[in-house]
This record gives C-alpha cells, sequence and structure tokens, in this order.
C-alpha cells in the first residue's frame, strides 16, 4: 500500500513543468511553441534567457533526486524496498515524460534522469554527468551527450552496485530516453541538430498585455 503511495507521490512531483513553470515566470513564450517544442532546459535556453533555463535545469533534476531520496530515506519504515525505490524513480520519470498537470505534453527527461540517478547514489549521477558534459564540450550536442550519458548509465549502476531491481529502472529510464531521442537522433544523422546555445526565431518573449485607456 505505501509503496503505491510513493509511486503515485512521485508521479504527482515528476508532472511539475519547470520549463513551462520558469518560461511563465520569466515571461517568455511557451517551449513548447517553439525550437524543438520540448519542455526542458535546451529549449528554454534558445529563448535567450539563461535564467529561465538555469531555473528549469535545476527544477527538472531536483524533483527527480526528491523523489527518490523520499524514498530511500523514510520508504524502510513504511515497507518500501529496494524494488519500491526502483518503481519510484521510474514514476517521477515518467511524470516528467507524461505530466497529468500539462495535457501529458511534457519533456525528454535528461535532467529528471540525473535527479533520479543522484538520488540513487551520488557517484553514480556524477559519473553520468560528466560524460555528459565530456561529449556535450567535445560537439556541442546536448541531444547526443544525452544519448551517449543514457548507454553509460546502466553500466555505470552494474559496475557499482551488480544486477537488482533499481538496475532495471536505470534501463528503462534509458531506453525511455533513446526513445525520447528518436528526432534528434535522425536530426543528427541528416546533420540537422541544433548546437547548444543555438536561438530559436519562434522563442519571443510574450508580449505584456496593452491597457486600453
Amino acid at each position: 500500500m505505501y509503496t503505491i503511495l510513493f509511486t503515485i507521490a512521485a508521479y504527482l512531483i515528476g508532472s511539475i513543468s519547470f520549463a513551462v513553470v520558469a518560461s511563465r515566470l520569466f515571461g517568455l513564450a511557451d517551449p513548447r511553441t517553439y525550437g524543438s517544442k520540448n519542455p526542458g532546459a535546451t529549449n528554454v535556453l534558445r529563448s535567450g534567457s539563461k535564467k529561465a533555463a538555469i531555473a528549469t535545469l535545476v527544477g527538472d533534476c531536483a524533483k527527480g533526486w526528491l523523489a527518490v531520496w523520499l524514498a530511500v530515506q523514510f520508504g524502510e519504515r513504511f515497507g518500501v524496498e529496494d524494488g519500491g525505490v526502483a518503481l519510484v524513480a521510474i514514476a517521477v520519470f515518467l511524470g516528467h515524460l507524461w505530466p497529468v498537470f500539462f495535457r501529458f505534453v511534457g519533456g525528454k527527461g535528461v535532467a529528471t534522469a540525473l535527479g533520479v540517478l543522484l538520488g540513487l547514489n551520488v557517484w553514480l549521477g556524477l559519473a553520468t554527468l560528466v560524460t555528459w558534459l565530456v561529449v556535450a564540450y567535445a560537439f556541442r550536442y546536448s541531444s547526443l551527450a544525452a544519448l551517449v550519458a543514457a548507454i553509460f548509465a546502466p553500466f555505470y549502476y552494474g559496475l557499482l552496485f551488480g544486477a537488482d531491481e533499481k538496475l532495471f529502472a536505470v534501463i528503462a529510464m534509458s531506453l525511455l530516453l533513446l526513445y525520447r531521442h528518436s528526432s534528434n537522433i535522425g536530426n543528427l544523422m541528416a546533420g540537422k541538430e541544433s548546437k547548444i546555445g543555438s536561438k530559436s526565431k519562434g522563442a519571443a518573449t510574450a508580449k505584456p498585455a496593452v491597457k486600453k485607456k
């Protein structure tokens, strides 16, 4: 029973789209309407607002970490074991991909996945983050960095902890990340993928309403 409650709570936490929230707070256009139409930090950065992009990145990462941390720290006293923690990890990630609060139109899950990995183990998260940073710095493609990091994450977990229920959660997240980046894979192969920092023409700042006299 408590495992179900933790899982539902994790999904609801994951359903908070910080890309949309941050864009509204900073007076920007909805990130689902320009660029890649993905409500994530990279697309928000195309608006030209680094502050909004950082807020999105931190928020999406934090929600993944928080859901897993709560399950790890408090789940055991309620009978939530490793299998339950694995369900929580998947649930918060699914909440980001298909958020109930935003008509099930979510992001691709890179920052949230990082948060989940950090919640499972700091070294696991840091190893995956370093992988992303190295590829992103070398090639300037956020999507390519995410794909490589997603492939390596299960291997890092296996090396650190071996095979268990949480490894299957990491594998599931990696597969979903690859699936959500299918269009990016096509763009990379065609040489059409946008590089980190490139601005989108449709990322206009939301115009304030003009008051009639």
